[in-house]
Parts: C-alpha cells; sequence; structure tokens
C-alpha cells in the first residue's frame, strides 16, 4: 500500500475500531482540516487524538509525525504537531496489526519518532523508545486509572486545589506498568533501559543500581529527593 490517503485512512480505521473494542467513545470532527483525527473520550476525558500509519522496519516502527498541506500563497507547508492543538498521537502498524498510543511531551516538535521492537544491534542504550511501553489497551487501561483516581481524589476533598493534569502528566506513569523491570538492576541493564527507569522514577518507584555485584547508585523520584533535602535542612 502505497497511497499515503490509504494509509491514513486505514490507519484512521484500524484506531477507531481498536478504541471502540475497548469499549471508548469515538467521535470524529464534522468539519475539515481540524489538527486531530479522532476524539476518544477515556474516563471523563475527551482526548484530541492524530492518527498515524507506522512502518515496520527490521526491528523498528518508524512514524512520521510531521504534516504537509497545500497553501495558495506559500506552496506546499510542512509543519509539526504541538500541545496545544493534539492531545495523543495513535500509531497504526499494519503488519503486526497493533495499536499504539503516544503522549505528545514524546513527539512534540519532532518530524519522526522510531518505536523500537528489540535491542538495537549499533549497542545503543540510552533514550530508546519502546514499542512495548505504549500498546493501545496498556496505554488507555492505565491513562483511565490515573484519571479515576484523580477524580476519586478530589471528589472525597472538595477543598482539594490539585491542578488539572495534561495528558503529558498523566500518560502512562503509573508503577503497574513496570512490573518487568527490577528494584535492583545491573549497570549494563539500567543503561540498555535508561528511559523506561527514568520513567519507572516518575512513577514512584526506586532503582538500587549495581556494578559488579555491589551498590554504586540509586535512582529516586524527584520528589524524594526534595523531601530528604528538607529534612536534612531541619535543626
Amino acid at each position: 500500500m502505497d497511497n499515503p490517503n490509504h494509509k491514513g485512512n486505514v490507519a484512521e480505521l484500524a484506531i477507531a475500531t481498536e478504541a471502540a473494542r475497548l469499549g471508548l467513545s469515538v467521535l470524529k470532527p464534522l468539519t475539515e482540516h481540524e489538527r486531530y483525527d479522532l476524539v476518544i473520550g477515556v474516563a471523563d476525558r475527551l482526548l484530541r487524538v492524530q492518527c498515524k500509519w507506522g512502518a515496520h522496519q527490521g526491528d523498528v516502527i518508524t512514524v512520521r509525525l510531521s504534516s504537509c498541506y497545500h497553501s495558495p500563497t506559500r506552496g506546499y507547508v510542512k509543519g509539526t504537531y504541538t500541545a496545544s492543538e493534539v492531545d495523543l498521537f495513535a500509531v497504526y502498524c499494519q503488519e503486526l496489526n497493533r495499536c499504539y498510543l503516544l503522549p505528545m511531551d514524546l513527539i512534540a516538535g519532532q518530524s519522526t519518532l522510531h518505536l523500537r521492537l528489540e535491542p538495537a544491534k549499533n549497542n545503543q542504550r540510552a533514550a530508546l523508545n519502546w514499542a512495548s511501553d505504549y500498546e493501545f489497551p496498556g496505554a488507555v487501561a492505565q491513562l483511565a486509572e490515573r484519571s479515576n483516581g484523580i477524580r476519586e481524589a478530589e471528589g472525597s476533598n472538595p477543598s482539594s486545589s490539585t491542578p488539572q493534569l495534561s495528558v503529558a502528566d498523566v500518560a502512562f506513569h503509573d508503577r503497574h506498568r513496570f512490573e518487568n523491570l527490577k528494584q535492583t538492576v545491573g549497570m549494563d541493564e539500567f543503561y540498555a533501559k535508561l528511559a523506561q527507569y527514568v520513567r519507572r522514577a516518575e512513577a514512584g518507584q526506586e532503582t538500587a543500581v549495581t556494578r559488579w555485584g555491589r551498590p554504586v547508585a540509586r535512582l529516586v523520584p524527584a520528589g524524594a529527593l526534595t523531601e530528604c533535602r528538607s529534612l536534612a535542612r531541619r535543626p
């Protein structure tokens, strides 16, 4: 399938079907030229979703994130997306028949993204985006669970001043997503999965790093470090 329009249509329908299969509301804009293709309801949130085709190339899924349109005065114009225009990106990979859901903090301003299926052959270990972290059912479940948790917390304390979290804040940082990661990890594995362990810390979990079996470092949530410093300053 080489026609970009056909690819876009197939991706959009596949993503809408996957969302509907999960029991989500799926809305389609009535007007044209919106920066998003669908609106998907997750818990009590309506999220603007841009749908993209993911090309399976070896050990990665390549996603073209830029947009292109024709302007009468400027000709063909290429651009990227911002968080003010889109809440989430959904990707459909036909070869794998899988959908992925990506937060805007991962892709804002980028023109291309690679979702890795297997470790890199060039031994690159840091700053990799693992496709398994963003598979559609798990990502939606965690987004809904976190959104419901925030709503319940606010409902139990009407005077709470908890701010409304953006999708980038909510997106996929629940602790249950990191059950395959270790509490104590060797330096090589830690380096290979650095991005995942950082997201694990964002979810509130600590990781001890060892070298040759001996503890050398500890990755902790930023809030925990601030609390420790505050306690240290007390008389």
